[in-house]
């Protein structure tokens, strides 16, 4: 089984923002090596600085009444046990207390809020990798989910290849696959890692991935074109599938046919898919059956309805 392919990385991230906001710097470039946590780009957040005050300001406010709640609710608790206060009293003081302590608390996820929304004004790198895209520079506005970094894990990489459904039968994870890289030539020895068991969302294709060991990385990069070769049986690579002799194809505008015997041995153009190119033979994909005569060449000119005498 063939199949064309990409290297990508195993580990990838997309460094994008929640909030609105200028960039105030970007600290790295392209190319750049960093470390897990280190600070790629910062954005204003002079809006969420002020909300974070305004919030620590009503924290401060309700903590400040809380204590005095509190006080209130501990004397009519201690006044209603010795029944020099009434149960209205003590209800009063309660429901007062626990409306300060309420308020207290929301006025406290306000700033936990203020404070995760400032995370998102500070980005930094998820792990330790290379930046391999800068999208953005300072003084630019940052949008949510606008892409404004790209980085990836160097030396952890992975072939992204799709097969035919016709194929995909034939593929199964932890199988040895061979990967060529178009440009330099390498040949890589790997084995197939993951099996995607659905096309829906891929063309009709279904992708696989083949893992490239450790002693093989060297001279590989992120983003290079391959061609993946599986070794299959000969019966299963086989099975359903017609080959026929290229020279026997007929070309026509945008269409590609040969010419089949009907039953009253006369000739018959049939328009046909092909497939892949299998040394000088090639695959049919839709158009004629396994069993199904045609010919390979004729002495006298061909069109539909001429007789023929097979020799």
């Amino acid at each position: 089984i063939h199949a064309s392919g990409q290297i990508e990385s195993r580990e990838t991230a997309v460094i994008s923002t929640r909030v609105m906001g200028f960039i105030t710097s970007v600290k790295v470039k392209a190319g750049d090596q960093v470390k897990k946590g280190q600070l790629l780009a910062t954005i204003s957040n002079a809006d969420i600085q002020a909300k974070k005050a305004q919030a620590s300001a009503m924290l401060a406010e309700a903590e400040a009444a809380l204590k005095d709640a509190q006080k209130d609710y501990e004397r009519f608790a201690e006044l209603y046990k010795q029944n020099s206060a009434s149960a209205k009293e003590f209800e009063n003081a309660t429901l007062h207390y626990n409306s300060i302590k309420a308020r207290a608390e929301a006025a406290r996820q306000m700033q936990n809020e203020a404070d995760a929304m400032l995370a998102y004004t500070n980005l930094t790198a998820p792990f330790a990798g290379v930046i391999t895209q800068k999208n953005i520079d300072a003084g630019s506005m940052a949008n949510p989910g606008m892409p404004i970094l790209m980085m990836e894990q160097p030396g952890n990489y992975q072939v992204k290849a799709s097969v035919t459904e016709a194929d995909i039968a034939n593929v199964k994870e932890g199988a040895d696959a061979q990967v060529v890289v178009k440009s330099t030539g390498k040949v890589i020895k790997g084995k197939i890692s993951e099996v995607s068991p659905s096309s829906q969302f891929s063309g009709g294709q279904y992708m696989i991935k083949v893992s490239i060991p450790e002693h093989e990385k060297a001279g590989v990069y992120s983003g290079m074109y391959v061609n993946v070769t599986i070794p299959v049986t000969h019966g299963a690579a086989q099975e359903n599938i017609a080959l026929v002799p290229v020279s026997s194809i007929l070309y026509k505008d945008q269409l590609t046919g040969l010419y089949t015997i009907t039953d009253n041995q006369t000739a018959l153009l049939r328009w046909v898919k092909l497939g892949k190119l299998q040394g000088d033979q090639v695959e049919i994909l839709s158009g004629l059956r396994n069993d199904e005569k045609f010919i390979l060449e004729s002495e006298g000119k061909l069109y539909n309805g001429a007789p023929i005498n097979i020799k």
